[in-house]
Formats: C-alpha cells, sequence, structure tokens
C-alpha cells in the first residue's frame, strides 16, 4: 500500500488535547439491528485495549440516524494506537455498507464532548443551558465530596493541607462529573438542552 493509499484508508482526526474518541456514525435504516451487533463486537474489541476506560453512546433520536460513540483511552497515544489497530480497521470494513456516510472520528479533552448534540447536524446548545447543567451538578458535590473527605484528613493530617486538601475535593468531583454523573444527566434533559 503506497502512503497516499494508507493517508485515504486512516479517518480524518481533528485532534485536540484530550482522550475521548467521538465517533460519528449514519447508519441506514434498515441496518440498525446489524449495526447494534456489530457496536457491541467494536466495543469488545477496544476494551482489550491498553487505557481503555470506557464507552458512551448516544443513540439517534425518532426521525434521525446518527450515532455517536465517546470511547475513552487514558493517553492521546493508547486513543491513536486503537484507531490506527488492524481489528478497528477489520470491523469498520465488515460493517462500511451499512453506514449512509463516511465516519466522523474526532479527539476531544475531558469536558467538550458532553455537549455535543444528538446528530452532528444538530446545533449546540446554548451557553446558558450549559451553564445551568454544570452548576446543577456541581453544586450539590461541592456540599457532599469534603465531608466524605473529612476522615481521611483527619486520620492523614498532610492531606488536609491547605491547598493539598482543595485538589483532592476538586480532583474527586471533576472526576465523578466527566466519567459517571454529567454525560447520564445530558442523556436525561436532552430533549430540553437541544431544544
Amino acid at each position: 500500500m503506497s502512503d497516499e493509499e494508507a493517508t485515504a484508508a486512516t479517518p480524518s482526526v481533528h485532534y485536540n488535547a484530550g482522550r475521548s474518541i467521538m465517533i460519528r456514525h449514519a447508519v441506514r435504516p434498515q441496518y440498525r439491528e446489524r449495526y447494534e451487533t456489530w457496536l457491541r463486537q467494536i466495543i469488545a474489541a477496544a476494551a482489550e485495549f491498553s487505557g481503555h476506560q470506557g464507552v458512551h453512546i448516544v443513540r439517534p433520536t425518532e426521525g434521525h440516524d446518527t450515532f455517536e460513540i465517546a470511547v475513552r483511552f487514558s493517553s492521546k497515544e493508547e486513543a491513536e494506537a486503537w484507531l490506527a489497530s488492524d481489528i478497528r480497521k477489520e470491523l469498520l470494513s465488515d460493517i462500511r455498507s451499512a453506514l449512509a456516510s463516511d465516519e466522523q472520528v474526532e479527539i476531544k479533552s475531558g469536558i467538550d464532548f458532553w455537549f455535543t448534540p444528538p446528530t452532528s447536524k444538530a446545533r449546540q446548545p446554548t451557553r446558558w443551558k450549559q451553564w445551568l447543567i454544570t452548576t446543577a451538578v456541581i453544586w450539590p458535590l461541592t456540599m457532599i465530596v469534603p465531608p466524605v473527605f473529612q476522615p481521611v484528613f483527619d486520620r492523614v493530617p498532610e492531606l488536609a493541607l491547605w491547598g493539598v486538601r482543595h485538589g483532592l475535593v476538586a480532583a474527586t468531583i471533576v472526576a465523578l462529573v466527566v466519567y459517571l454523573i454529567m454525560p447520564r444527566v445530558v442523556r436525561l434533559v436532552a430533549g430540553w438542552l437541544f431544544r
């Protein structure tokens, strides 16, 4: 394979500092069931790769056909290794005929994929909605997480030092928001958020 052919065979990837691979597939309606089966296979394959941290899928709303998949890796290099892998290329060739268009692939940083609309043609939610959802998620955590850590701070005074305790609390809140809470909240309020 020539360098030119290899470049053409590789999806166009826009790199931001980050670890979440955002993949968009427009699926032909008659192949939806086949695609769902294939999706389970490729998710299992990705999970075998070094640095894999999980997958979040946004299925298309009624009347739409675009699936959005966020595959998280612990580093940009590990995400790139998955994208360039032979198993991924093989699985993509198996499903290509079920797709209405070429896949769209981006590597994004931690929080920018939260507010990606369910279809690539939809507009981004307004900033005030993003602010409101983010505040509603983080506010209660700022009241819950510090008291949960208090017994640890009491037992290990070094961790209770000014700055250290704040860093631990902030890191815990951000991890909860990025990996656990925000993807579920956005899915729950998607009808209002993307209106």
